[in-house]
């Protein structure tokens, strides 16, 4: 059940040690010497594989008002929700591999995640009541909502990181606890518990994944192949609309809360999460791994993903999705094209500059400093630090 570990006269490997980002999710960054040191730059294929897929994030949440019209558009958003998300969630394990309880880890883990979570959490019943006129809205810590159940689920996996890394089948064990959870409807909605195990797989999968996997999808021959894949999903996607409930994509309810038999929870976590697999292979395998115009937004998917959430809602409290005109297929492509460019313009550096105080604070005043911590910091400070060609700052 656990791994053994290695003997003191035993080599022990393990992945070499991503940096963090002030974001919480650790920096998608490869190494590099220069000068005798170690210089961290950004991997391009990480930043528009998350850049990418937080775009397919906003437009899906851009089609939730429309989609109850349109056949099509509902067959396309559950292809998306299929494999939007747990193509994220994979990254966000895979540069999570060096997560331990190291105290400046930890700190991270709390400026990073923590406090946008209070922040956000306490902000969208906020504007929900103010803007959207809902004076019952309640303001609640223990029950995430919307967009910030992902930073909830976040602090969840990456402090059971250690943990995972223990277990001798981290897969097939996350993988029985979500099947177990999809039939457990008396989990609640305490911390959106529900969702955070149904998702987990996806996280420790990225756990357990090297560089070379990622190459692997990346081949000529898996991006061909990928073409009538994704046709057939699109096909089956629309087959499916009349005969299954989209929430199963939401993985939030067990199934007798979804109006199916306990049997059917299992079954269902099992063939989802193989279905998204192939999806998020295909995804990974379209994505470019050279530079491009949007990889420097790839550093700036948290603040896209939690800001667009204040327009999608404006715009429905006012009642923009309400024109007939919008809901036939031009109106439902400038949605789609609107949306892109909103969290396209939210992941920008100007943008992540004013809300760096949220998003990525210091907070070194809360937190506790040991004296060799200070030297080490004091000893670094002072060496001549080299230019990084190329590399995007966080």
């Amino acid at each position: 059940m656990f791994r053994a570990d290695p003997s003191p006269g035993q080599n022990s490997t393990s992945p070499p040690p991503a940096p963090s980002s002030a974001s919480g999710v650790p920096s998608p960054r490869a190494s590099a010497e220069s000068g005798g040191r170690q210089v961290k730059r950004r991997d391009a294929f990480f930043d528009n594989a998350k850049y990418l897929a937080i775009l397919l994030v906003a437009m899906g949440h851009s089609w939730e008002p429309l989609k109850g019209d349109s056949r099509v558009l509902e067959g396309l958003y559950m292809v998306v929700y299929a494999f939007h998300m747990p193509a994220f969630i994979i990254i966000s394990g895979f540069f999570s591999r060096s997560f331990d309880a190291r105290p400046d880890r930890l700190r991270r883990l709390i400026t990073g995640v923590v406090v946008p979570y209070i922040v956000f959490e306490t902000a969208y019943p906020l504007y929900q009541r103010y803007v959207g006129g809902d004076a019952d809205q309640q303001i609640s810590l223990l029950s995430p909502g919307y967009l910030t159940w992902f930073l909830c689920a976040l602090f969840v996996w990456r402090l059971t990181t250690p943990l995972w890394k223990q277990v001798r089948w981290p897969l097939p064990v996350a993988l029985g606890v979500a099947m177990l959870a999809s039939l457990s409807p008396s989990i609640g909605s305490d911390l959106d518990l529900q969702r955070v195990l149904q998702f987990q797989p996806f996280f420790v999968l990225g756990l357990v994944m090297r560089p070379e996997h990622f190459q692997l999808v990346r081949r000529r021959s898996v991006r061909i192949a990928s073409v009538p894949v994704v046709a057939t999903a699109l096909c089956v996607g629309w087959w499916a609309v009349p005969r299954m409930n989209a929430d199963w994509f939401y993985h939030r309810d067990a199934a007798q809360s979804l109006a199916a038999p306990w049997w059917v929870g299992p079954v269902m976590t099992l063939a989802l999460f193989g279905c998204s697999l192939v999806l998020t292979a295909c995804f990974f395998a379209w994505v470019p791994g050279r530079r491009t115009w949007f990889t420097a937004l790839g550093a700036g998917t948290l603040c896209g993903y939690l800001l667009h959430g204040f327009v999608l809602k404006g715009a429905d409290y006012q009642g923009w999705f309400d024109h007939a005109w919008l809901h036939g297929p031009l109106g439902e492509i400038l949605v789609t094209v609107v949306a892109a460019a909103v969290v396209t313009l939210l992941c920008t550096e100007p943008v992540r500059r004013v809300f760096r105080c949220v998003m990525e604070p210091e907070m070194k005043w809360a937190f506790r400093q040991d004296t060799g911590e200070q030297a080490h910091e004091r000893r670094e400070s002072q060496r001549p630090q080299p230019a990084e060609s190329g590399s995007v700052s966080v």
